[in-house]
């Protein structure tokens, strides 16, 4: 989008597309966004595969060509509108052991609207956004630390989401806002792929389990979207952390019929390490590096006191799901932090027994 209504600098567009194996071996996580008002492009590219993390971030000046998604070595070229992407990462002539890929991702299912997206701070409306979801299938290759994936659809699953509003970005100053930081934060983004449905659930949570996003929709394609009630999760976080294991995640049908889909946690990336979300230390999305910025890094994962903000940021975890005697694949994205009440947490250094 080139023009926006709002004069806002945190305006953004942003999408984010994963792709990952149905064995946990390895998790691709891959974005783009724009910040019109802040004059900003940039992308990102991580890769979990065993405890290494494989990052690629990429900033410029934005120019005037919205129709060119492409900053650095990454690259999305929409081949069919809301249906066939190609994703690609160049590799870097100095680093052949580093991040590279090329791949294809196209959607199975139609995209679906996610519910209109408001957060204020206080009396100030900090965050509005619109944003759609879809799974698919992937193809192609990925080149990490001297191994080859090769993506094949069955083997294989992806899930993207496109969003826009406005959304906060580092830089300004806090003012009041810093007395009306939130007790607790609870959050969960579902998109599940089966064989012949898509299931999403998102919710968000204050911390006394108030909840100011709600959905649970299955999509089929050619049929009318199913609303699935009010979801309900169960978590089981390994001890001694805030870190999801395994869940059960509890819908409803139309009928008033329960429904039960059971969660077994795959791979994790945490979205602080490397793909730039807060409170990211070392780069976050929409801040200015200058022109031409590229960033290539390989985060060492296997100790988590190496990476302390991870644990206050939302991590993306690939998925196996099962739903009656179908299997599925998706991603339970979590975070929670600070107090929150149906969890049995009571304040930001509070974990799982």
């Amino acid at each position: 989008m080139k023009h926006h209504v709002s004069g806002d600098r945190n305006v953004y567009d942003r999408c984010i597309f994963h792709v990952f194996d149905h064995t946990g071996r390895a998790l691709l996580i891959a974005g783009l966004g724009v910040y019109p008002n802040v004059g900003v492009i940039d992308a990102y590219a991580t890769l979990r595969t065993g405890d290494r993390l494989h990052a690629v971030r990429a900033s410029d000046a934005l120019g005037d060509d919205r129709m060119r998604p492409a900053v650095g070595p990454l690259r999305i070229t929409v081949d069919e509108p809301l249906r066939r992407f190609r994703l690609s990462c160049a590799a870097d002539p100095a680093d052949p052991d580093g991040l590279s890929f090329d791949l294809t991702w196209t959607g199975d299912f139609p995209a679906l609207w996610e519910p209109h997206h408001l957060q204020r701070t206080g009396d100030r409306l900090t965050l509005e956004g619109r944003r759609f979801v879809q799974a698919g299938h992937c193809a192609g290759t990925i080149l990490a630390g001297g191994e080859r994936f090769d993506v094949a659809p069955g083997e294989w699953t992806g899930t993207r989401d496109r969003s826009w509003g406005v959304r906060p970005i580092p830089g300004e100053e806090p003012g009041r806002a810093a007395e009306l930081r939130p007790e607790g934060f609870h959050w969960l983004w579902i998109p599940m792929r089966f064989e012949d449905r898509f299931v999403m659930v998102v919710a968000q949570e204050d911390a006394d389990g108030h909840r100011t996003l709600n959905q649970a929709v299955l999509v089929r394609e050619g049929r009318r979207d199913v609303q699935l009630g009010w979801p309900r999760t169960e978590i089981a976080y390994r001890p001694g952390t805030r870190h999801p294991e395994s869940a059960l995640v509890h819908l409803t049908e139309p009928s008033g019929k329960p429904l039960e889909i059971g969660v077994e946690v795959l791979a994790s990336s945490p979205l602080a390490v490397g793909a730039g979300y807060p409170p990211a230390d070392d780069w976050q999305h929409g801040t200015w590096q200058g022109r031409d910025w590229t960033d290539r890094r390989v985060y060492d994962l296997s100790d988590p006191a190496a990476h302390p903000l991870a644990a206050y940021g939302v991590t993306d975890h690939s998925a196996r799901f099962t739903l009656g005697g179908l299997t599925g694949h998706g991603v339970f994205e979590h975070g929670s932090f600070g107090r929150h009440d149906p969890s049995g947490f009571a304040d930001f250094t509070s974990t799982a027994p």
